[in-house]
């Protein structure tokens, strides 16, 4: 395989230029090549601010002169757009720093540039407005711009490029290792992108995500462990003759008289890119749902942060409601984003209003869209693990597009010991703050793996349906310094894992027989009929060493359940639109049809019309 930077593949993927095979076995090597993804990282950023400084459309109006010179162009045949956006990005990566003395203005669908103040007369149909300063100005005429077609739109939305989980042989490997994941922002993020009236990137798929967004039935807790583990076997429905498992984890309930005394401390990033009406204001309406749950041994912190960062409410007792929705109420958008020292105060916050035994948690709301002070994504990582040993968990809320990182709020979410969540719509912010606010903020069990045993007299071949970003090394799951996933009070937690019993036909070529050795010898354990066992390790919130749990599977040919089908078709919609070389006979229509087979509620009946949607949008 070529280096990265003698790989052209890596300009034409941030193109969108590879397709087919080739886009396949690119995003492969890019799973494996960490050169590939930073110089990926570079390109991506290089035609993130060319498209920033080009604007999302062009001028609304052309004088006489352009529209002439547009019509030559025309006639002689204009450049592809995409080629042409090449020649231009690289040629932008020469550009000195005496070009910032020229301002380029531009209205962008969605979010507008901070590149200059701006003010117009609305009497003549635009828009009156102030663009915050922070934004590098570019000294590019219009006249150099390319042509952009009417309603295109720049986007910088980032997500991280992955492959999907391959088939393992039982011969080679039985084992499999994961940290569990809680965080459903995939599943709102699909949501809004087919709403829009577009396909999800391949990135935003991250199929647990999407199970793990509804809830199903699983046995509550016994005894003292905070969580409780079932499983059941079925068909696979995409796939003849092989099977499909499902493991459940159920947290315990916690009564909301139950939860302890809660300090809150609301991250709000008040930047420039937060002024769309998705964004800072369905914040501060999605923070005031939660205020209203609060009461006197309660404490909320808010911290504002943008070219730098602010206290605007200090430690305030949770009943003190019009201060608190006073507080957010005031807050408004303007320059740019220092994430990294918001994140530093809110720490500290956090620290003078910390409460023993009960909740500590940051709460970030933002885009996700740091460009001042501390930018690095794993410098911002790094920061937030080290905080949460302090006892304060990190959550995140992401809102809105157009520049949206998920890539780093799923990391930050993830070492912050917290979960992550996208809210599109006020109803969804509901549903993380008030429906399901107690396992939002409260943690019952923290750094919890999943290490699973196939036997080889039951299963030939196996791979886990989703969870990508978190296969853990099978030494891993002993070590209990190794940071894994958090379960809060009353959450549920689904994993899939699709089988080929023993006997079944291979899925792939396989690999050569070992030279120094055969494979190990099937125990007589073996022979009980047991499909696999399953263990798990979590410690206690406040812990430093596991406990261990250990459950055995079979396969017992049980009708398969109303939860169990619904899981499925949500696996089977994620496959689809992420392309999945293991999709087998998935369709829209059976993903209908298996959604459909049971009980709906209001959130499954949503899943419903966005399959459809989906089909729609792919034909």
């Amino acid at each position: 395989m070529s280096t990265a930077h003698e790989d052209p593949r890596v300009t034409d993927y941030a193109l969108g230029e590879l397709s087919g095979e080739e886009l396949a076995r690119f995003e492969a090597e890019l799973a494996e090549s960490e050169l590939l993804r930073e110089e990926l990282a570079g390109v991506k950023s290089t035609l993130g601010a060319l498209r920033e400084e080009l604007g999302s459309e062009p001028k609304p109006a052309l004088d006489a002169p352009r529209r002439e010179r547009i019509a030559e162009q025309a006639s002689q045949g204009a450049p592809k757009p995409k080629r042409r956006l090449r020649a231009v990005a690289f040629a932008a990566m020469t550009v000195t720093a005496a070009a910032a003395g020229a301002m380029l203005f531009v209205t962008t669908q969605g979010r507008r540039a901070e590149v200059a103040s701006v003010s117009m007369d609305k009497a003549e149909g635009k828009e009156k407005g102030t663009l915050g300063p922070g934004t590098a100005a570019s000294a590019a005429s219009s006249e150099d711009m390319p042509v952009v077609n009417q309603g295109q739109r720049f986007n910088r939305d980032a997500y991280d490029a992955f492959a999907d989980n391959p088939f393992v042989r039982v011969a080679t490997d039985p084992r499999s290792t994961f940290s569990i994941d809680v965080d459903t922002a995939s599943y709102s993020l699909v949501r809004r992108h087919l709403r829009d009236g577009q396909l999800p990137p391949k990135g935003a798929v991250r199929i647990e995500e999407m199970i793990n967004y509804f809830t199903y039935v699983y046995p509550e807790p016994t005894g003292d462990r905070p969580f409780s583990v079932s499983s059941e076997v079925g068909a696979a429905p995409w796939a003849s003759g092989h099977r499909l498992l499902k493991l459940g984890l159920k947290g315990k309930h916690v009564a909301p008289a139950d939860v302890p005394g809660t300090n809150l401390v609301f991250l709000v990033d008040t930047s420039g890119s937060m002024s769309d009406e998705n964004k800072l204001p369905l914040l501060k309406q999605a923070f005031s749902l939660l205020v209203q749950q609060l009461d006197a041994v309660d404490r909320v912190s808010i911290v504002a942060y943008a070219g730098s960062a602010g206290t605007v409410l200090p430690p305030t007792p949770g009943d003190q409601r019009a201060t608190i929705l006073g507080a957010l109420d005031r807050l408004s958008s303007g320059g740019s984003t220092n994430g990294g020292e918001g994140i530093q105060l809110a720490y500290e916050l956090a620290k003078q209003g910390f409460v023993k035994g009960g909740v500590n948690r940051v709460l970030l709301a933002t885009d996700g869209d740091f460009n001042v002070g501390v930018t690095s994504q794993s410098d911002l990582v790094d920061l937030v693990e080290k905080k949460a040993k302090t006892g304060v968990f990190l959550s995140v809320l992401g809102f809105g597009a157009g520049n949206f990182n998920d890539s780093t709020m799923e990391k930050l979410a993830d070492k912050g010991n917290g979960n992550y969540a996208y809210i599109d719509t006020l109803n969804e912010a509901k549903k993380v703050l008030v429906e399901q606010a107690t396992g939002t903020l409260m943690t019952i069990a923290k750094d919890v793996k999943i290490q699973i045993e196939f036997n080889p007299a039951e299963v030939s071949e196996f791979r886990l349906i989703g969870y990508e970003n978190r296969v853990l090394s099978h030494h891993d799951f002993n070590d209990d310094k190794k940071d894994a996933g958090e379960i809060g009070a009353d959450h549920t937690v689904t994993a899939l894992y699709e089988i080929v019993p023993a006997g079944g036909a291979p899925t792939g070529p396989g690999n050569d027989p070992l030279k120094y050795q055969a494979p190990g010898t099937p125990t007589g354990k073996a022979a009980r009929g047991e499909l696999a066992t399953v263990k798990l390790r979590y410690k206690q919130p406040a812990g430093s060493e596991s406990q261990l749990i250990e459950v055995v599977v079979r396969d017992t040919d049980a009708k398969e359940s109303d939860d169990f089908r619904f899981a499925a078709a949500v696996a089977e919609l994620g496959m689809l639109l992420r392309d999945s070389p293991h999709k087998g006979s998935s369709s829209f229509a059976d993903t209908v049809r298996l959604a459909s087979s049971g009980e709906l509620d209001e959130r499954r009946r949503e899943f419903v019309d966005l399959v459809r949607t989906a089909e729609r949008l792919k034909r």
